[in-house]
């Protein structure tokens, strides 16, 4: 019998990130003296521009360390509106928030009532599911298969749909497949909400980290922007995501909403933070480094297919990301879950990776790389992934 009243149960349904396994496995093998190499990280391996940083401290010498608005300052506002791929109305269709995750609780407080659902593809960010989860809303999972590259048919959106149904959220370039769709199925797939008169969460956290063209926003179609709502965040594009800031662009009905839950969570974003955050959308030579960085995963990319080439035979097969950071590599044909692979990797050629089943049951025998680690680590990892399948192949 337990000594404490009862606890919230919709934490039952959730687990702890799957990522924590494979770190404290990491840390011990650390502790006893191997090498291991991570190639875990879903974050940037680039510093923040001294110029952010710099700027960030001018607005904390000046006083800007008490409360600021709980929308976000003003002219931080309008520089994201500048920057968004449709018109929205800083006063009232932007509210900057807490990094993309506080960003995304805010849209789902706005919109969810308990027993709503959502639909999500699989595979994908367990934040996507877990907050809905947290909210009392129920999940809707929608297969996205490789053969489809990673985006689901409409088809199968269409499969999924309830009575209960309230949104599908899309996140593009994805995490963890590196998926863009065209635009002519991004259009299609707002169609189909509209259709239904459904809220499409598109979480356009990776939009500038892309190897091709740049990726279509879903607020990019006038016709629909009355039922998208962007969440975003400086995190990934400008190498900020310790200092957690983001913001929810949507309509004036869902910031209120947004609003609410923003000021009952968090009361407002460190005003030195915003400052920083300004200045890092507005000035050009951040815009500059943001594009070095890409710059730099492009290369990395390209260094990971490059000696792909040299295992004709290779037991992994590989699709360029075309977006995002990561590279969803496939080791169904070792027939292990995804979890073994991992273990067996960490222990055998002291490689941490992510399981695939991290982002939903579709990834299983999926391994989740990223290439947001130095050259040298990117090429010594993943030569010796595809050494360690060989040597499983050899082996069986």
């Amino acid at each position: 019998m337990s000594n404490h009243p009862p606890l919230n149960q919709q934490f039952t349904y959730i687990g702890q990130s799957p990522t924590i396994a494979v770190s404290d496995r990491m840390l011990a093998l650390k502790a006893a003296g191997r090498t291991v190499i991570s190639l875990t990280a879903g974050d940037p391996d680039f510093s923040t521009p001294n110029e952010i940083i710099a700027a960030g401290m001018r607005a904390m010498q000046s006083g800007l360390t008490h409360y600021g608005p709980s929308r976000g300052f003003p002219h931080l506002r309008k520089a994201i509106a500048a920057k968004l791929a449709a018109p929205y109305d800083p006063e009232s269709e932007i509210l900057v928030t807490h990094g993309g995750v506080h960003a995304y609780y805010t849209a789902l407080q706005s919109i969810l009532n308990p027993g709503d659902a959502v639909m999500i593809p699989d595979p994908s960010w367990g934040t996507h599911a877990n907050m809905v989860r947290l909210l009392r809303g129920n999940v809707i999972s929608v297969p996205a298969l490789p053969e489809d590259g990673f985006l689901p048919k409409l088809q199968a959106w269409n499969s999924a749909l309830t009575p209960q149904t309230r949104a599908l959220v899309i996140n593009y370039p994805a995490n963890p497949t590196g998926a863009v769709p065209p635009r002519d199925y991004l259009k299609a797939l707002l169609e189909f909400a509209a259709q239904h008169d459904l809220w499409v969460i598109s979480d356009e956290v990776y939009e500038n980290l892309y190897f091709a063209e740049k990726p279509v926003s879903a607020a990019s179609f006038p016709e629909h922007r009355s039922h998208v709502i962007l969440v975003n965040s400086l995190s990934k594009t400008y190498a900020m995501t310790g200092w957690r800031i983001g913001y929810l662009a949507a309509p004036e009905a869902v910031i209120e909403n947004a609003l609410k839950a923003s000021q009952n969570s968090i009361t407002c974003v460190a005003p030195f933070i915003q400052e920083a955050a300004a200045f890092a959308l507005t000035d050009e030579a951040m815009q500059v480094q943001a594009a070095e960085m890409r710059a730099g995963y492009a290369r990395r990319r390209d260094l990971v297919m490059r000696i792909y080439s040299e295992y004709p035979d290779s037991a992994v097969a590989v699709a360029p990301p075309q977006g995002a950071f990561y590279f969803f590599l496939d080791l169904r044909a070792l027939k292990l879950t995804a979890d073994e692979i991992c273990e067996q990797l960490l222990d055998q050629a002291g490689i941490g990776l992510v399981p695939g089943t991290a982002f939903g049951p579709c990834g299983q025998g999926f391994v989740r790389m990223t290439i947001a680690a130095s050259d040298e680590d990117v090429e010594k990892g993943f030569r010796a992934i595809l050494d360690w399948a060989k040597m499983k192949v050899e082996g069986a």
